[in-house]
């Protein structure tokens, strides 16, 4: 019997040659290629050699679905074939684990045989011994086939990339199958997990969270995307290194087109005392914060809400009716609302710990810092809750303020002032620009100690002298020094728009989809570089980041 594994995954196979690079393990790749078609309504999807076998398009490609439509693909052949098995909490977070008896290997190399013969993918015999491991060989290779009647773990997996042709999720996602070995009454597993190297032969299956079999899902992320999976009890341990605990992101954006927001700015009051305060390049919405929320929708899909600070605007490309992320105005956070409005994300990012509904742990973001590749939380928090925080190679200069001081030094020596007060430790680094991991309570408490310095922050229209940085350093180093933070590092990039190189970095950026997380960060373009710079963002955004997050319009 043949059976149709894909369901209604709902993808179609890509018609033409020459498919991209090969995929690299932390994240998509982008593929080049001609137009793809456009996916089949529930129809079985035409197979093609490509460069690397098979390649199917997926509308709505994320590295969780892809990882999710593998498993379930090979589940159902399981399935179809009568052969029980169970999840694994595997050593990895990109793909899924599957156990059988070893009773069954007949009986499941027939199901994938004839699985892989309707519709081709890859598969791979994994040692658990060998130093490295075996390359995916594409199905339609007998090569691929020569050593499976002995294999302790075989790795199967369906190539998928997005419409666009931006993507590539290979054989990481792909779903394993591991032969576990009768030994009394148990069942022994062949390689290590997470959790056991035995469970009860005849013991039952049990329903397990998602987010026991990979750390890229939360309780939080949906169901879709992440089902709960058939497993069995001794699975069903919370291990010292799992991440429980809810994680909110928070953006602060502006349009600074929106006339309303600019007479606002027009009739304000303060004076501006460095150039850099007011130029209109921190004003710009570059339409960054749509593909920052699709980079979290892709590579972060353990976020449980994400909530946008603004001052009465929202994002014409914004669904408002979804849960998932909110709309925070400035008149809801701001303790004291006369001193609104402001135009100084200094006296915006005080705040932010009064949203109603907060988490305690959240990144903070600004709308041009997005995530890379697939990223955990314990990149920003231990499993304890500590935060991470990542000191810059830089320095703060030495000496008081002077008014020749950039905003963000004048911030960085009073954040050193007030700290050296308190705690008679001196902070010398300035934070890279990577998504800041805070805790709300280090926030609640930095202001009840501070209090005239916090609310001096906060009542700053526009940035000045006198101004704390409350999220990019004092936050982070006030919950450093009263022991919930630490220090972190992580691979990313900080590119500045206003660089003559700029589309050879974005290039280099897009080919290598090797940082964790970057930012592209704009402070002193001028109106002659804002148009050429957004060509070449558009097209660099959209090849990144090519599936929209639920909440676009």
């Amino acid at each position: 019997m043949c059976v149709d594994p894909w369901g209604a995954i709902g993808v179609t196979a890509v018609s033409d040659h020459a498919v991209g690079q090969a995929p690299r393990p932390a994240a998509g790749r982008t593929v080049q290629g001609g137009a793809a078609q456009r996916p089949a309504a529930r129809s079985a999807p035409t197979t093609v050699t490509a460069e690397h076998g098979d390649v199917y398009v997926e509308p709505g490609l994320t590295p969780l679905s892809a990882r999710e439509a593998n498993r379930s693909a090979l589940t159902a052949l399981l399935d179809a074939a009568g052969v029980p098995h169970f999840a694994v909490r595997g050593t990895t977070d990109h793909g899924t684990v599957v156990a059988v008896a070893e009773e069954y290997r007949e009986q499941v190399l027939g199901a994938v045989f004839r699985g892989l013969g309707q519709y081709p993918g890859h598969l791979s015999v994994i040692d658990p011994d060998a130093p490295r491991p075996a390359k995916p060989v594409s199905s339609r290779d007998p090569r691929a086939w020569r050593e499976v009647t002995a294999a302790r773990v075989l790795q199967i997996s369906w190539y998928r990339t997005d419409p666009g042709r931006h993507l590539l999720l290979g054989h990481e996602y792909g779903c394993a199958v591991e032969f576990w070995q009768r030994s009394g009454g148990y069942l022994v597993a062949p390689r290590a997990n997470r959790a056991t190297w035995a469970v009860a032969a005849d013991g039952p299956n049990v329903v397990g969270a998602a987010r026991l079999f990979s750390r890229f899902v939360s309780d939080w992320t949906p169901r879709h995307l992440a089902p709960a999976l058939a497993t069995r009890p001794e699975f069903l341990v919370n291990c010292a290194d799992d991440i429980t605990f809810p994680v909110d992101a928070v953006y602060t954006w502006v349009d600074g087109n929106d006339p309303a927001w600019k007479q606002r700015k027009a009739q304000a009051k303060g004076e501006v005392y460095h150039a850099e305060s007011a130029s209109d390049a921190r004003f710009i919405s570059r339409d960054e914060l749509r593909y920052s929320v699709r980079s979290l929708h892709l590579f972060a899909p353990w976020i449980r809400n994400v909530y946008i600070v603004t001052d009465d605007q929202v994002p014409p490309w914004l669904r408002e009716d979804l849960p998932g992320v909110r709309i925070a105005t400035h008149r809801e956070i701001f303790r004291d609302r006369s001193v609104l409005p402001v135009f100084n994300s200094h006296a915006i990012e005080s705040q932010l710990h009064h949203i109603e509904g907060l988490a305690e742990h959240f990144l903070y973001f600004n709308d041009d810092m997005f995530m890379g590749r697939p990223v955990a939380p314990h990149a920003f928090f231990t499993p304890s809750g500590t935060a991470r925080y990542f000191p810059s190679r830089n320095r703060i200069p030495q000496g008081p303020v002077v008014e020749t001081d950039t905003p963000v030094d004048a911030a960085c020596k009073n954040n050193r002032a007030l700290l050296l007060e308190r705690f008679g430790r001196v902070i010398t680094q300035p934070m890279e620009h990577i998504p800041y991991a805070l805790r709300r309570s280090a926030m609640e408490e930095a202001e009840r100690d501070f209090p005239e310095a916090w609310a001096r922050t906060a009542a700053s229209r526009f940035r000045a002298m006198t101004d704390l940085s409350p999220t990019s350093s004092f936050a982070l180093y006030y919950a450093a020094l009263t022991g919930r933070a630490q220090p972190g590092s992580m691979p990313f990039t900080y590119l500045q728009l206003a660089v003559p190189d700029l589309a050879d970095r974005l290039q280099r950026l897009l080919d290598g989809r090797d940082q964790d997380s970057f930012c592209l960060n704009d402070a002193f373009s001028t109106p002659e570089d804002i148009e050429a710079q957004q060509e070449l963002l558009d097209g660099f955004l959209n090849a990144y980041f090519p599936t929209p997050s639920p909440h676009e319009r």
